[in-house]
């Protein structure tokens, strides 16, 4: 049997923040980057993950990483369901490194970063796109890679076993549908908080030329500067077109309703992270006072047990997974089976360095094999630094192409690894 003989990590770093790409209210001047791992193996497939981050800090994120080696090297290349269920446990269960969360911040990040390499090899090695991959295994092979711990008091691994049985019939013909559709994506494209409104409008009006029903825009700096650009981007779009706004934890919960209130002429879809994501009483506040706004977050809640609070309390109307800020695809299962037992959309945080590329895998699959629908689900597309990825995510006329490719999508060119490794890459050594 092939075995893992090397764990590459790379501190990979873009510097976005010379354009004011990916600026927001909380995160004015983000350099996208990512920690990035291979799992070399002794035969000819290798397994690639990440875990994103904006800059400062990435080569913590890396060292975290490098210090799960020791659980991987000399393991047999993971093939199913019953050795990535095993690898996830091992992980997030060394009791040393499990002490700097639990479950949560830089370590459990780097547990993501190299369960999401893992199910890239295995992907690649069954010649399937993880997506497809995933929704291939029986109920029983999903639900034994799900650590139930902590959620048997929300969904029980019958109650899960029982939603994935519930779907298994229109597998099929819902493949068949995503491979010659695709899957629904607004953008965020035209709304980072550093562009002009004159950059603002015009980015607006070319989403929804490119097909886009959906756009959205970044607020919380100032009240006034947010009133004005919603105007603007209202005028630009048109009535028919669903604006949503995020705040980026900028508020306090008085702050968040005051300034929905403010927002609300301009038939806001959802407010974002309004608050701090470990504030669940604080989401359930400002989603009672400002409905029929919706309020979503995800990207930065820490873990499946942090999910389970804001959707059994109704604290949240949008799911927002992330596919590189959680333990990797086992956790990310849980938390689709969560939202699938609450009745909760997902929509998944993307964007990024290869967000876009990986989490694409994981809302095909929710559509395919747990939740059997794409009703009032969309992928956040971000149309940035996808050049170098070897199997890029793509959109067209505002619906992602279903990827075919083998793996995770995760993979980065050699070149640009060379070019933006930090800081002795050329793009730093010369900057």
């Amino acid at each position: 049997m092939a075995r893992i003989t090397g764990v590459d990590v790379l501190d990979i770093r873009f510097p976005t923040s010379r354009e004011l790409d990916g600026s927001d209210a909380m995160n004015p001047d983000p350099d996208y980057s990512a920690a990035y791992v291979v799992l070399r193996t002794d035969g000819d497939v290798d397994g690639h993950g990440l875990a994103f981050t904006i800059g400062r800090g990435n080569d913590v994120q890396a060292a975290a990483i490098q210090a799960l080696a020791p659980h991987v090297l000399g393991r047999e290349v993971p093939r199913d369901a019953a050795a990535l269920g095993a690898l996830s446990r091992e992980l997030v269960g060394d009791s040393q490194l499990r002490w700097l969360g639990p479950e949560k911040g830089v370590v459990h990040m780097a547990i993501g970063a190299v369960v999401n390499a893992a199910w890239d090899l295995a992907a690649r090695l069954a010649n399937r796109p993880l997506w497809m991959f995933m929704a291939e295994m029986s109920p029983e092979e999903l639900v034994s890679v799900v650590d139930f711990r902590y959620l048997s008091d929300a969904i029980t691994p019958d109650e899960a076993l029982a939603l994935l049985e519930a779907a298994e019939p229109g597998r099929a013909e819902r493949m068949s549908v995503l491979l010659a559709e695709g899957y629904p994506a607004y953008t965020t494209s035209p709304g980072w908080l550093g562009y002009s409104d004159e950059k603002l409008a015009g980015l607006a009006r070319q989403a929804v030329a490119d097909g886009f029903d959906m756009i959205k825009l970044k607020v919380g700096g100032d009240l006034d500067d947010d009133v004005r650009r919603m105007r603007l981007a209202r005028a630009a779009v048109g009535d028919g077109v669903r604006i949503a706004v995020d705040a980026n934890q900028r508020w306090d919960v008085a702050d968040a309703v005051r300034w929905m209130k403010e927002l609300a002429e301009f038939d806001p879809y959802w407010i974002e992270e309004p608050t701090s994501p470990d504030d669940v009483l604080g989401h359930l506040a400002i989603a009672q006072a400002v409905r029929p706004i919706r309020v979503a977050t995800g990207e930065h809640v820490q873990n499946r047990v942090v999910f389970k609070q804001l959707l059994a309390s109704g604290a949240i109307d949008v799911l927002q997974l992330d596919a590189a800020r959680v333990g990797g695809v086992n956790e990310n299962i849980a938390i689709l089976l969560l939202a699938a037992k609450f009745g909760v959309p997902v929509c998944p945080h993307a964007g990024g360095v290869g967000l876009c590329e990986l989490v694409q895998h994981l809302a095909m699959f929710d559509f395919v094999a747990v939740s059997g629908t794409w009703e009032n689900r969309v992928i956040e597309w971000v149309d940035h630094l996808h050049e170098h990825f070897v199997t890029p995510a793509t959109v067209h006329n505002g619906r992602y192409t279903t990827p075919t490719a083998p793996g995770f999508s995760a993979e980065i060119h050699p070149a640009s690894l060379h070019r933006f490794a930090y800081p002795s890459g050329p793009e730093w050594s010369t900057s």
